[in-house]
C-alpha cells in the first residue's frame, strides 16, 4: 500500500506562479477574517497550520513577515486532476481522500514497474517533474501504516516499513499518531497512563472498551497491532463537493444570510454538474462571530444536482438553527454569523440513483434551468447568466430562486 499526500499542498501550486516568494513565508488564506487554509513549511517554523484563524496567527504575531495569498481553488482542482493521472498511469486502485492525498494498492502493478519502493520513488519523480511539486509517499503492508509513514516523512519524503517492522514503528509512536484518537481520546487514553501506541498494545480489550466504548476500544487495539485489514476502493471512496464564504464584516441580517446560501448553493450543484456527480446527502457549516462551529446535514431520497433543491435543503438546514425562516428567533437579525458554507456528500454518479418521475411529471424544471444556464456560461462566460436575486439591490426579504 501507499500513500501519497502532496506537501503544503495549496501553497506549492501558488509558489509555481510566483516563484520569487520560494524560500519566504507564505500563507493561502481566505482574507484577515478568514482561516489558514496551507502555508510554506518556512512559514510553519513559526507555528502558523492549517485551520488557525487569520486574526489569531496576526494577533499572536507568529509570522509577521509572511506573504498573504487569496486562494485559487480551480487551479488546486486542476493540478489534482493532473497528479491523480499520474497515480493511475501506475494503478487503477486508487483511492483519493482530498485533492491533495491518495491511497494506492501497487499489488498488482509490481510486475510491471519494480517493487513497491521503486514504484513510489518513480511517482515521486514524475510528480516534481511533471508538476514541479513535491510529495511525501509512505509505503508500508496496510493503509493505516502507511498513511503514519507519509506524515512522519514529510515534507519531501519517503518512507518504507516492511512486514516485520510495522511494530518497531509504531509502538513508539504517541497515542495521537492512531486514526480514531482525537484530542478526547488522547486526554482520556494519557489518564490511564497510556501515552505511546506500544502502551495500546499491552493493555487489555476489556479496559479499553470501559475506558474508551465497545466499538473504538478493539479497534484501537488492533490499529496498535499493525493489523488493518481495509482494501483500497476506488468505487466507495467518499469525495464531497463544498463551498464557503467568510464574511469581510459578521453577518446579522437574515436576508444577507439567505442571499449567500442561494449563492453558495449555485456553486455546489455547479461543480456537481461539471463532475457528472449527484449528491444525496447536504449539509450547512455555520461559524459564530465568538468562532463556535455547528454544522447540520440532511440525506435526501434521490441524488441531485440541482441548484434549487440544494438551496431549499440548506435553507431548511440553516432555520433549524435559527438563522432564516419564520419559526423561532424570526427577527430581522439574529446571531452575528462569521461564515457560512455548504457541502454535498455521499455522490453517486450522475446516471445512477436518478427519480423515477411520476406519470404525466415533465422532466423539465429547475433541473433544465440548469443546464440551460450551464451551456450560456460555457458559451459566453461566467458571468453571462445569473440569478436575479444575487444583483445588487436595496435590502428586502429573503430571497428564492428567480
Amino acid at each position: 500500500m501507499l500513500h501519497v499526500d502532496m506537501d503544503a499542498f495549496f501553497a506549492s501550486v501558488e509558489l509555481r506562479r510566483r516563484p520569487e516568494l520560494r524560500g519566504r513565508p507564505m500563507i493561502v488564506a481566505g482574507g484577515e477574517r478568514g482561516v489558514v487554509l496551507s502555508a510554506t513549511y518556512e512559514a510553519r517554523a513559526y507555528g502558523v497550520h492549517s485551520a488557525m484563524p487569520m486574526a489569531r496567527a496576526r494577533a499572536l504575531r507568529r509570522c509577521p513577515t509572511a506573504v498573504v495569498v487569496p486562494p485559487d481553488h480551480a487551479a488546486y482542482r486542476a493540478a489534482s486532476v493532473e497528479i491523480m493521472k499520474i497515480f493511475r498511469d501506475v494503478t487503477l486502485l486508487v483511492a483519493p481522500l482530498s485533492v491533495d492525498e491518495a491511497f494506492l494498492d501497487v499489488t498488482g502493478a509490481r510486475a510491471l514497474f519494480g517493487p513497491a519502493p521503486r514504484i513510489a520513488a518513480d511517482i515521486r519523480r514524475r510528480v516534481a517533474a511533471e508538476q514541479n511539486l513535491t510529495c511525501s509517499v509512505g509505503v508500508a503492508p496496510s493503509m493505516f501504516v502507511a498513511k503514519i509513514a507519509s506524515t512522519r516523512c514529510k515534507p519531501d519524503g519517503l518512507a518504507v516499513i516492511a512486514p516485520d517492522e510495522v511494530l518497531a514503528f509504531l509502538h513508539p509512536l504517541p497515542t495521537g499518531a492512531l486514526w480514531g484518537v482525537g484530542p478526547r481520546a488522547e486526554a482520556t487514553l494519557t489518564r490511564l497512563g497510556l501515552r505511546t501506541i506500544g502502551d495500546i498494545a499491552d493493555t487489555p480489550v476489556d479496559t479499553l472498551c470501559r475506558a474508551l466504548g465497545d466499538a473504538a476500544g478493539p479497534h484501537l487495539h488492533r490499529l496498535s497491532w499493525g493489523i488493518d485489514e481495509r482494501q483500497v476502493d476506488p468505487v466507495s471512496t467518499e469525495v464531497t463537493v463544498g463551498a464557503e464564504r467568510t464574511f469581510a464584516t459578521d453577518v446579522t441580517e437574515r436576508a444577507a444570510l439567505a442571499r449567500e446560501l442561494l449563492r453558495l448553493s449555485g456553486r455546489v450543484a455547479g461543480q456537481l454538474r461539471q463532475r457528472h456527480r449527484r449528491a444525496r446527502t447536504i449539509s450547512v457549516k455555520v461559524r459564530y462571530a465568538d468562532f463556535r462551529t455547528v454544522t447540520r446535514a440532511r440525506t435526501l431520497r434521490d441524488g441531485t444536482d440541482v441548484s434549487q433543491v440544494i438551496y431549499s435543503t440548506a435553507t431548511d438546514l440553516v432555520a433549524d438553527l435559527g438563522l432564516l425562516g419564520s419559526g423561532r428567533g424570526a427577527a430581522a437579525e439574529v446571531t452575528a454569523v462569521r461564515l457560512l458554507g455548504v457541502r454535498a456528500g455521499n455522490l453517486v454518479d450522475a446516471g445512477a440513483g436518478s427519480r423515477q418521475l411520476l406519470l404525466g411529471e415533465r422532466p423539465e424544471g429547475w433541473a433544465e434551468l440548469d443546464r440551460v444556464a450551464d451551456r450560456a456560461r460555457d458559451r459566453f462566460g461566467a458571468d453571462a447568466v445569473g440569478l436575479a436575486s444575487l444583483l445588487d439591490r436595496p435590502a428586502g426579504p429573503p430571497p428564492g430562486p428567480t
